[in-house]
This record gives C-alpha cells, structure tokens and sequence, in this order.
C-alpha cells in the first residue's frame, strides 16, 4: 500500500486567515496566560515585520506596529482538521487524523481512479490552495514514514525499494521519536535514523522507553502501524467569528462564500448533497436569527448554493447587527448526478434547467416558480395544478386523448366576430355536480378567419354563444 501524508504547518493560521477579508494584512496569533502572551504564530507579513512565534507580545509590540492580533484557538484548529479530513474522504476511505497538524491518505486503491501519483498529488495541491491552507506532502509505503518525511521536504516519494536508504539520511529530530528521546540520541552523536539502527537494540530497549523500538520498526515498515479512521459526520455546521459588528448584508458575502464553498468541499467528501440548510446570524443581545433555504432538489455546486443563499439574505431583514455568522445542513442525501448525453450539444454558456429554477425561486420567491401537474378532472379549467416540486405520475406531456390546447385562458372568453370554422365533433363534458361549478358543454376544435386553431365551447343544446377555452400552438 502507499500512504500520503498531508502536513499542514500553519492550519491555525489559515483557518483565521480564511475569515478575514484581508489575509494579506500582518496578523499574529497569540496563546499563553494574561501575565505573559506570546505569539503561537505568524502570517507572511507579520514575519516581513520581524515577528517570530514564541516571542512575547511586548516584544513583538516594540518591534512593529499595525499588525492585527487573534487569539489562538485550539478547538477551532481542531475544527478545521476534521473539515479537512472530510474535504479528503472523497479521494480514499482511508484517512486519519492521528497525527497532530496531518492528514493520512492511503491512496493506493485510488489511482484507479484519479490517475497516476504525479496527477493526483497536483489536484490535491490545487484544492488546498483553494481552499486556502499552506501545505506539504509526501508519498511512502507506510504511514508513519510518510508523516517522517513529510517534516523534511516538500514532494518527496519513495517506493519500497527506496525506503531504507532515505529513511537512513532522516535526521533522528524529525523521526517522530519525541523530545526527550531525540535529545538524549543527540547528546550520544546519533544524528541518523542509519546511525540509530547501528546500535544494539538491546542496548535501545534498556536506555529507552519500548516507544522508541516500536517507532523504529514501524517507520521502517517491520511493525504494523495501526491508523484509527476517520468517519465524516452526519451534520455540517461551520461559524465564522467576524470580529466586528456588521449591519449590512453586503458585508456578509464574503464569509457566505467561504461558508458555501466549505459546504460543498464537505459534501463532496462524503458524496453527498443537499436540500435545505440554513444561514444562522448570530446577535449580541437578541436571539439568533436563522434563514431557511430549501431546494427543489438536492445540490452540491458551490456556485450555484451561494447564489441561492445570496439572493435569500439580501431579500431578508437582519433585525440587529451580527457578530457571528454560520451554516448548518444536518439533511444530506446522496448525490445523483445529472443525466446527460454523450454527446452533449447543450452550449457552454447555457445554465440547466435545475440551476436556472433555482435562482428564480431565490430572486422571486418560492411561490412565484413552480411546475405544473395533471388533476384527475374532466374540467379543463380544474385538469391542471402547480406544484412546488417535481414529483411521480402523469405530467403535462402526458395528457389523455383527444389533445388539449398548450395554452388554456384562465377564464372562459365570449368568442370574438362570428361564429368560428368547426374543424371537429363535439366533445362533451358533464362534470362537477359535487362541488356547487356543474357545466354541460360540447367542446370544438375551430379555426378563426386568420387560420388560427382554438378550443370553444358552447351549452348543451347550443344555447348561447360559443366561448373561448384556449389556443392551440
């Protein structure tokens, strides 16, 4: 088997990073008690200033000004290790958070399917970027040296045959013995993983804890390692801390964005879509508010959720200012991709019909977009209904003989100018005595001087004028 690792040294960082409408800005993070703050870390500009983590925040302070402080939150980096690792759940089954900062991948079933390593390493790359978290990774036949050798470069792989030579050159800080082992094989002269197995191995097992052999033997692929899986939950639920105060709507498009793109990124980990979500905004002082969004059918577009969930905020109220702003989606059916042709002639620049109807319930609300479905009634003005959903039985493209006209008025108008051609026989309908709208009438196909065909009526009888029921196309 071969496994990738995925280190993700500054996933704290990022994971504030992706909230902030200027990433580019100097921004530390900072831990530690109020008497002694220090800076955990530091974005790209911050570093520019001189900042370093493990500095204080006095120092830092002295050294530069203007660059904007975060907390550091270890349950929110936590979070943004799980969304990942179901953001990867969609390239392998097998995928682990066992190690701190990492994602395990065993991608060896999955090449089958997204093409040979260099391939599949590019668009695990280019999702990463896109979802934007710095990263490094690195290919091996079992776990634990992949996660070694990710701590040493960028891009490394190596086969089986390759294995016990580089892991050979590894230095033994960064074999994933622990501090207080490397330190000691440090003050010993042992730089290498190769100079480490030189030594007796009793002579290891005496000075040092059984971690140290067991590590050892499963880095160099002896030991069976055993990875706990991951399991992608039943619920997507994500909240962005603004930091401030905000009125508008308009300032809230840019973490929906972020919220929508996560959401799909999670959904097509697991395969799955969705149907209804909602937005929840929360207040300072008043109790959340929460924006219902439900579909037509189940999607997983990014595009296509946030211009949903666009066009529903901006036509809501927002009764106080937010200060946290979320998406929950706990009913995620699985993904049914759309059927289409082999050969596809649709036009690149056309939109489907799914999406289209979307974002016409979305800008014109939900009772303005609907389908039409056949009603068991004799009745033209009552054989036909809206309904909000697609749903099984007969459809307007299967209406019972004789034909029906595609375009019927919504009431009943007196024929205008003579009497029009008769083209057919009558066709008579007595219904509705139950509920109080009783009619008797002959309908005919006619046509009108202009060679226009219609469908008129008249009483039984041929009492009255003829009436107009509706065209024919």
């Amino acid at each position: 088997m071969r496994w990738a690792c995925i280190l993700l040294p500054h996933l704290a960082m990022d994971g504030v990073l992706r909230g902030c409408a200027e990433p580019d800005a100097a921004r530390v993070l900072i831990s530690g008690p109020s008497q002694r703050r220090v800076l955990h870390a530091v974005n790209p500009a911050a570093a520019a200033l001189g900042l370093k983590a493990g500095q204080s925040l006095v120092t830092a302070q002295a050294l530069a000004t203007g660059f904007e402080i975060h907390p550091y939150e270890p349950d929110a980096q936590s979070e943004w290790h799980r969304f990942l690792a179901a953001w990867a759940y969609q390239f392998s089954s097998q995928v682990s958070l066992q190690y701190a900062q990492s994602l395990i991948i065993e991608i060896e079933h999955s090449l089958a399917l997204f093409g040979p390593w260099p391939k599949f390493e590019a668009r695990l790359r280019q999702e990463l970027d896109a979802l934007g978290f710095r990263h490094r990774i690195a290919l091996a036949p079992n776990p634990v040296a992949a996660r070694a050798l990710a701590n040493v470069r960028d891009g490394l792989s190596v086969d089986e045959a390759g294995l016990a030579a580089l892991l050979g050159q590894l230095p033994v800080a960064r074999a994933g013995f622990g501090a207080s082992a490397s330190a000691a094989f440090a003050r010993m002269g042992i730089r290498t993983v190769k100079q480490l197995q030189g030594l007796p191995r009793a002579s290891i097992n005496r000075r040092f804890a059984p971690d140290v052999l067991r590590q050892l033997d499963a880095l160099l692929g002896e030991r069976a390692f055993v990875l706990q899986p991951y399991q992608p939950p039943d619920v997507f639920e994500l909240r962005i801390e603004l930091g401030y105060e905000v009125e508008s709507s308009q300032a809230l498009l840019f973490p929906l964005r972020r919220l929508t793109s996560d959401l799909a990124a999670f959904l097509a980990g697991r395969d799955g879509s969705v149907q209804r979500f909602a937005l929840l905004l929360e207040h300072e002082d008043r109790p959340t508010t929460t924006l219902e969004i439900g579909l037509l059918a189940a999607e997983r577009d990014a595009s296509l959720l946030f211009e949903i969930a666009r066009s529903r905020l901006e036509q809501a109220k927002i009764p106080a200012p937010v200060r946290q702003f979320g998406l929950r989606a706990d009913q995620l059916p699985a993904f049914v991709p759309e059927h289409r042709e082999l050969f596809d002639t649709r036009p690149q620049q056309s939109m489907p019909w799914e999406q289209l109807r979307e974002r016409l319930r979305a800008r014109l609300g939900d009772q303005s977009v609907h389908g039409l479905r056949v009603h068991a009634d004799h009745r033209p003005e009552y054989a036909w209904r809206g309904e909000a959903a697609p749903a099984a039985g007969p459809t307007t493209n299967s209406l019972p003989s004789p034909a029906r006209p595609g375009w019927l008025l919504r009431t009943p108008q007196p024929w205008p100018g003579a009497s029009p051609e008769l083209l057919s026989a009558p066709e008579r309908i007595e219904s509705g005595w139950w509920d109080g709208d009783d009619v008797r009438r002959d309908y005919y196909r006619v046509s009108t001087r202009f060679g226009q065909q219609a469908w008129a009526w008249r009483e039984v009888g041929g009492e009255g004028g003829f009436m107009l029921q509706g065209w024919f196309a």
